[in-house]
C-alpha cells in the first residue's frame, strides 16, 4: 500500500526516500520475494505516479532480479481516497488480471513498514493458510484509556487484553474481495483489513482473524524521525596472498586475466574475491574464510569464490549490514592490472549486488623485490564499512 499523501511527513512521499542503499517501498517488498513465490506484486499508487513508483521498486536491483526469476508481475494500481478503497482497487485489479482460484491467499502490507522480517512475513502465511486469517501483533506496552466527549477518562481498559496490530495481514482472497466489495456498497469506516473481514461473517463464514507474533522492529515510517535511526558502523580487514603456478587461472574480483600463471589454491584462487571475503566476516563478526570454508573439505576444492562471497554475503545481510565501500588493492608484478580495474570494480559491484561506486580497487607492484616482485605470488588486501540501523 502505497497511495497515501504523507501528510505527516510534509508532503514527502515516505515510500519513496532512499534507505540504506535502496528505497522504503524496495526495502518493504523485498522480504516477500525472498520468502516465498507471488503470482503478483500490486502497488497503490497515487494518481499519475505508476512510473515513479514502478522506478523506485525497480531500482533495487536484488528485487528486480526476483521478479524476474520468480516472474512475479509487478502491477501498480490508482489508489482511492481511503486505505480501504485502495485496498479494494488493488483486489479487484488481481481478481481481473489473475482470477486467483479458491485457495489463493492475498497479504496486504504497508509500503512504508520496511523494516518487516522474512521469520514474520512465513508466520503470517502459514497461518493464513491454515485459518484463512492472520495479523502479527505485539504487546500494548502503553497505558491505553477510553475518553469521553468532554475529554475525561471514561474508561480503563485492561492493557493485557489489547494487541498492536502490523502488516502484512493475510487472508484468503476471494472472501476477503467480497467483504471489501460489501463495505463499499455501505460505505463503512475501517482502518485496517482485519477490521473489514470481521464485519461480514457471512461472508467468511465467521472465520477469526488469527493473531500470530509480530515484531517491535517492524515500524511504520510515520513522522520523519522513524527514519533517522541511530547507525551502527564496523570496519573490517582481509588479507589473501597466493603462489602464482603454470596450468592455473588468474582470478581477480571474478575476472580472468589472461597470463601464462594463475593462483595455486584449494579453491579457484581468486585472492581478491578472498580478501573481500574475509574483511566483510570480520566487520559483521561472523568468522573468517577458513571457518566458513575449510581448505581441508574436499567439497571446496576448484570451488567458484564468487558464489562463496554470495553465500557469506547472504548470511551478513541477514544480519542487517549494508556496504558503505570496499576498498582493495592487488599486489601484482604481471600482468598489468589497469586496464581491468574497471572491469574488475563492476564484477565485484553484481556480485554483491551492489553501486560500483561503492567498491574501488587500486594495484601496486613489488618493484622487483620478495615473493610479489619476483612474480612468484599475488595478495590482495581489501578494507570495508559495514553499518547497520
Amino acid at each position: 500500500m502505497a497511495a497515501g499523501s504523507s501528510s505527516r511527513m510534509g508532503g514527502v512521499k515516505k515510500e519513496l526516500l532512499p534507505l540504506g542503499n535502496s528505497t522504503v517501498l524496495a526495502k518493504a517488498t523485498l522480504p516477500f520475494l525472498q520468502t516465498a513465490s507471488f503470482s503478483a506484486v500490486a502497488v497503490t499508487v497515487p494518481q499519475g505516479q505508476d512510473a515513479i513508483i514502478k522506478e523506485c521498486l525497480l531500482r533495487d536491483r536484488e528485487l528486480a532480479q526476483l521478479l524476474a526469476q520468480k516472474n512475479t508481475k509487478l502491477i501498480t494500481v490508482t489508489g482511492g481516497e481511503t486505505r480501504s478503497q485502495s485496498v479494494n482497487n488493488a483486489l479487484q485489479a488481481l481478481n481481473k488480471t489473475f482470477s486467483p482460484n479458491e485457495k489463493a491467499i492475498v497479504a496486504i502490507h504497508d509500503g512504508a513498514r520496511p523494516y518487516i522480517s522474512q521469520e514474520v512475513i512465513k508466520r503470517v502465511l502459514e497461518c493464513s493458510v491454515e485459518h484463512k486469517a492472520a495479523v502479527p501483533f505485539v504487546a500494548a506496552v502503553d497505558t491505553f484509556k477510553q475518553k469521553d466527549n468532554a475529554q475525561t477518562i471514561a474508561q480503563h481498559i485492561k492493557r493485557e487484553s489489547l494487541a498492536a496490530v502490523q502488516t502484512p495481514q493475510a487472508f484468503l482472497f476471494k472472501p476477503l474481495l467480497a467483504c471489501h466489495q460489501e463495505a463499499q456498497k455501505q460505505n463503512l469506516s475501517v482502518t485496517d483489513d482485519t477490521e473489514v473481514w470481521d464485519a461480514f461473517p457471512n461472508i467468511t463464514n465467521g472465520a477469526k482473524v488469527h493473531l500470530v507474533e509480530g515484531d517491535v522492529n517492524n515500524k511504520k515510517i510515520t513522522y520523519q524521525s522513524d527514519i533517522e535511526k541511530k547507525l551502527t558502523i564496523h570496519t573490517g580487514l582481509g588479507i589473501d596472498v597466493h603462489r602464482l603456478v603454470s596450468g592455473r587461472k588468474l582470478l581477480l574480483g571474478g575476472v580472468e586475466l589472461d597470463f601464462d600463471k594463475g593462483e595455486d589454491g584449494h579453491s579457484d584462487g581468486d585472492v581478491l574475491l578472498h580478501a573481500i571475503t574475509d574483511a566483510l566476516l570480520g566487520a559483521s563478526g561472523l568468522g573468517d574464510i577458513g571457518s566458513y570454508f575449510p581448505p581441508e573439505d574436499a567439497k571446496w576444492k576448484d570451488a567458484n569464490s564468487a558464489q562463496l562471497l554470495q553465500t557469506v554475503w547472504k548470511d551478513i545481510q541477514n544480519k542487517g549490514w549494508q556496504i558503505a565501500n570496499l576498498d582493495c588493492v592487488v599486489e601484482l608484478e604481471k600482468p598489468k592490472f589497469l586496464p581491468h580495474r574497471e572491469k574488475v570494480c563492476a564484477s565485484i559491484a553484481n556480485i554483491l549486488n551492489i553501486s560500483k561506486e561503492n567498491v574501488f580497487v587500486k594495484a601496486k607492484t613489488g618493484e622487483g623485490l620478495e615473493s610479489i616482485g619476483t612474480g612468484q605470488a599475488v595478495k590482495a588486501t581489501c578494507t570495508c564499512l559495514l553499518f547497520r540501523s
